[in-house]
């Protein structure tokens, strides 16, 4: 009883926080809302902090921002979805403002301590005051013998937080889920908060970050398009990560650099994204400006991997055949490629398809790069989806997303980059390396090895199934007697989904409209 008023309390104040910020009760919509709707929202528009100016993505950005940790990471996963809410949204919300005052170094040394026991004084001899600060960490500077250090430091309490909002979160995406409307289930929010728990979990647990900057660095050191700092493991534990220092400019501000420099780091950019997704199925998934520094030495250096994207064998072949397809004007073999993948409904037919395909494609071929929007190809890629019933693997829609981000970031180093052609060289490289002899005949092996493996287990296979038959054939067990779920519980939940519905279906109809 006492969680659940908590987790409405909490779900109230971020409602009242959206609502003031016009994200629930948009003033764009007005004369189509009923008169409380109206009166609430210009009540809430004239308090302090009311209302709202810009996007509606910027908005809601804000209002993320306003509520905490939790909230600007949902915001942050959101972004992953623009075939939910939108490219113009997903980007509004990749650039949330995760900053906040620090905490005292007396508590980051108390931490320490906590984690490393009698060792916390010569592992950390000469921390630093606070150089940057998050939400979720803070980060210091450390000399030692073998040089300087990055020294990421969970803040206090911050595990209890996000727990306490997650679980306000699920409470609410699971009653949207079962008893909301249409839309709203189709966006399957209580497995979206289910897999940004999942995320948080292991972002609480810094070792998991070190894991990955310490795999993507071996990834990374193969072609050295980009690079990731070393990771200190002596001094790495549950709530501390130390790294190199990394010296240099971020790519917020890169400084002056000549043209054929810009040309270089511009490819860099796409190329060391595309290596890493092709080559090896992993990826940083939240390359925007602030994540890439530029080093004295002309390395680029990638940093911050809490939000990494895996993919599997299938999807780097979707993926390459697509981009080669489009980079050929291919567009019913893109086609093919969707349909063997399962993506597209049988029931649609292939060249509807691929004509689709064309009108996305051709409008943009042989046109400058700076005549052309990812973005907005993206954009019509997803309203294709839409139109054919297709249900893009997440793994896929992130990778796209990231996509978006680089090109973002590319461009603003050359304006006239040109992803496509960025990529020609990496997709080039990886259908002949896999496609080409050597490629086919470690296909062969992987296929007889897999054959095998399900041969072995064709005899447990067939006693499970067999008890699965015997189970069915056992008379049906009584009925359950299910008790009534009091007024109050129908009542609360009735408001919860209430105002689920409510947030996301006015979130839907502004998006769509902008």
């Amino acid at each position: 009883m006492f969680e659940a008023l908590s987790d409405y309390m909490r779900l109230a104040r971020a409602g009242a926080v959206m609502l003031r910020h016009d994200v629930v009760i948009p003033d764009a919509y007005r004369s189509r809302m009923p008169w409380a709707a109206k009166f609430a929202g210009g009540f809430l528009r004239v308090l302090p902090g009311g209302g709202g100016k810009g996007r509606p993505g910027q908005r809601f950005a804000k209002a993320l921002e306003k509520l905490g940790p939790a909230w600007i990471k949902l915001g942050q996963f959101m972004a992953t979805r623009p075939d939910v809410i939108g490219v113009e949204a997903a980007n509004d919300l990749s650039r949330l403002k995760d900053s906040v005052p620090p905490f005292p170094k007396s508590q980051a040394v108390k931490t320490l301590r906590e984690q490393f026991g009698a060792d916390a004084d010569r592992l950390f001899p000469n921390l630093s005051d606070p150089i940057a600060a998050a939400s979720v960490a803070q980060v210091h500077r450390m000399e030692t013998p073998k040089g300087a250090r990055a020294v990421k430091i969970l803040r206090p309490g911050i595990e209890r937080t996000m727990e306490l909002e997650l679980r306000a979160m699920k409470r609410i995406a699971y009653s949207a889920q079962k008893n909301g409307p249409a839309e709203v289930k189709r966006m399957e929010p209580a497995a979206f908060i289910d897999t940004m728990a999942r995320s948080l979990t292991r972002e609480m647990d810094l070792r998991f970050e070190a894991g990955a900057a310490s795999e993507f660095g071996e990834i990374a050191a193969i072609d050295n398009y980009v690079y990731a700092p070393a990771v200190d493991w002596e001094r790495t534990s549950q709530r501390v990560l130390v790294t190199e220092w990394i010296e240099g400019r971020s790519l917020t501000n890169p400084g002056p650099m000549g043209p054929e420099e810009r040309i270089d780091l511009a490819n860099r950019i796409t190329r060391g994204f595309l290596a890493c997704a092709l080559d090896h199925g992993f990826f940083h998934a939240d390359l925007h400006e602030g994540n890439m520094i530029l080093a004295p030495d002309g390395r680029l250096v990638l940093v911050d991997f809490g939000i990494m994207g895996r993919i599997g064998m299938a999807e780097r072949i979707f993926l390459a055949e697509i981009l080669k397809g489009f980079l050929e004007r291919d567009y019913k073999r893109v086609s093919e490629v969707h349909f063997e993948a399962g993506y597209v409904p049988a029931n649609h037919s292939m060249d509807d398809f691929a004509q689709a395909l064309r009108s996305v494609g051709e409008p943009i071929f042989g046109k400058d790069a700076t005549e052309v929007s990812m973005a907005r190809v993206l954009l019509q890629l997803f309203d294709i989806t839409r139109q054919f019933g297709m249900h893009l693997r997440p793994e896929l829609i992130l990778l796209q997303k990231t996509m978006v981000q680089v090109e973002g970031v590319a461009r603003s180093i050359d304006p006239s980059h040109n992803i496509w052609q960025a990529a020609k060289p990496i997709v080039d490289r990886w259908t002949k390396r896999e496609f080409g002899p050597e490629g086919l005949k470690k296909l062969a092996v992987s296929t007889a090895r897999e054959a095998l493996a399900r041969l072995r287990r064709l005899p447990e296979t067939l006693v499970k199934l067999d008890a699965a038959l015997d189970r069915a054939a056992e008379p049906a067990a009584a009925p359950v007697v299910v008790k009534r779920t009091s007024g109050w519980g129908w009542a609360l939940t009735g408001f919860a989904i209430a105002a689920a519905s409510a947030a996301g279906l006015w979130w839907i109809l502004e998006l769509r409209s902008n």
